[in-house]
């Protein structure tokens, strides 16, 4: 009975490492590997995609970001109610701050 049990599993081992049958597996849904996204720039949908991250937070992001001009760093995300040091800790490798839009009539023509 152990014999059996053993040569299921290698024969199970076997046919998951196919390439047939890897090739066969539908890929991720848009889940994928995530870009990093740009918090100055972002959209709540973009923002809502992020792992931790509701519409309702991704919304307080972008309220934040239009309040102060924009975002200076990606650590100022933990301003923003709702993302404290372990939520940010998750999320500081998928953001990004660039550049803040430029506001009109700065004098940098």
């Amino acid at each position: 009975m152990r014999r059996a049990h053993i040569g299921v599993v290698v024969v199970l081992a076997a046919l998951l490492a196919s390439p047939l049958v890897l090739a066969r597996q539908p890929a991720p849904a848009s889940k994928a590997a995530p870009a990093v996204v740009n918090i100055n720039t972002a959209t709540v949908e973009q923002l809502d995609a992020l792992p931790g991250v509701g519409a309702k937070l991704a919304s307080r992001i972008v309220d934040y970001r239009q309040k102060n001009g924009g975002f200076k760093k990606v650590e100022d995300l933990m301003n923003v109610q709702g993302i404290g040091e372990k939520n940010f800790l998750k999320l500081k490798p998928l953001v990004t701050v660039g550049q803040p839009k430029a506001e009109k009539g700065t004098g940098h023509d």
